[in-house]
């Protein structure tokens, strides 16, 4: 992907992240004074995912403004990391205002609580039609792309889910008088907001972690270079993690000494950034294999990470 067009996605994305925050925000507050002066749990529970929501939209918001900012000295990658700093502080949030939820529906198992089905109705749907918006708005973004779009996009598809369940509660409410339709409701929202926050904690955990991106299998990877590039005989030392969207990449290839060596590593450089969409990679070549005594090439007893590189030659 060229860095040209990256920056006119983003600013379109930043427009469109900023409509669905405003209008999420605006019906955040409708949903909460709503919810309770109708004493609907359904309603803050709603609510309580629609905040989440503006949080989403939010940090997505200055995910993409930072994205933006230029790598320094001390960042080097820039400030990339930021977003899915965001999404994992987000994806907490989630989990908790659930539990929350739970807790008091629970409660009210116990203790029902009188519900105004008319006004709860009329939030209810308001808010749904903010939320279809807000969607819509989401998914002309290019929301495959980016983790943040894509969670909030997530987040809103279980909001459109929990106002409809609002208006369920809200008519079963208003027909039979049976008020406990509005907990067991706030319920059945509050396992879709968990669904999406484990989710979205699991996949920005693991890019802490420096986990490897999901979509690239490291041990195809090192198959696939000795088997098309004839030079390589062997690949190690393969190190793979993501910083925001991007892969980056360290390895070491030990290779028949070629006749023009700066090609060869062009041609590996062409070849992961053609297979994997790897711009971002780092190749140390070398002609014999690795001298450290704990190397994995050398048939060494196991236990040795390969750290120590002794006599090595550095061709970079």
């Amino acid at each position: 992907m060229a860095h040209t067009h990256n920056h006119t996605e983003n600013n379109g994305n930043r427009t469109r992240l900023a409509a669905a925050f405003g209008v999420t925000a605006l019906f955040m507050l409708a949903e909460v004074i709503g919810g309770w002066i109708a004493g609907s749990l359904a309603l803050l529970a709603d609510a309580g995912h629609m905040l989440t929501d503006a949080a989403a939209l939010l940090m997505a918001l200055l995910a993409v403004q930072f994205a933006q900012r230029k790598p320094d000295a001390r960042h080097t990658f820039g400030l990339l990391r930021l977003t899915t700093l965001a999404a994992f502080v987000n994806a907490i949030a989630l989990l908790v205002i659930t539990l929350l939820i739970v807790w008091e529906a629970l409660r009210r198992f116990w203790q029902p609580q009188p519900v105004a089905g008319g006004l709860m109705l009329g939030i209810a749907i308001a808010g749904l039609v903010a939320n279809l918006l807000s969607f819509w708005l989401l998914h002309r973004g290019s929301e495959e792309k980016n983790l943040n779009v894509r969670a909030a996009a997530l987040h809103v598809l279980g909001d459109l889910l929990g106002s409809v369940g609002a208006i369920v509660a809200a008519v079963v409410i208003m027909l039979t008088g049976w008020t406990l339709a509005d907990p067991i409701l706030s319920l059945l929202v509050s396992l879709l907001v968990l669904r999406s926050g484990w989710s979205l904690l699991r996949e920005s955990l693991h890019e802490l972690l420096e986990g490897a991106p999901v979509t690239i299998d490291v041990e195809k990877l090192k198959r696939d270079l000795t088997l098309n590039i004839t030079e390589v005989r062997n690949v190690h030392h393969v190190h793979l993690w993501q910083v925001g969207e991007k892969p980056v990449l360290t390895l070491h290839v030990q290779v028949i000494p070629p006749y023009d060596h700066d090609a060869l590593l062009q041609r590996i450089h062409h070849y992961l950034h053609q297979r994997y969409k790897i711009e971002h990679a780092t190749v140390q070549m070398e002609y014999q294999p690795c001298a450290g005594p704990d190397c994995e090439l050398c048939f060494a007893p196991a236990g040795g990470d390969g750290h120590h590189h002794h006599g090595h030659h550095h061709h970079h």
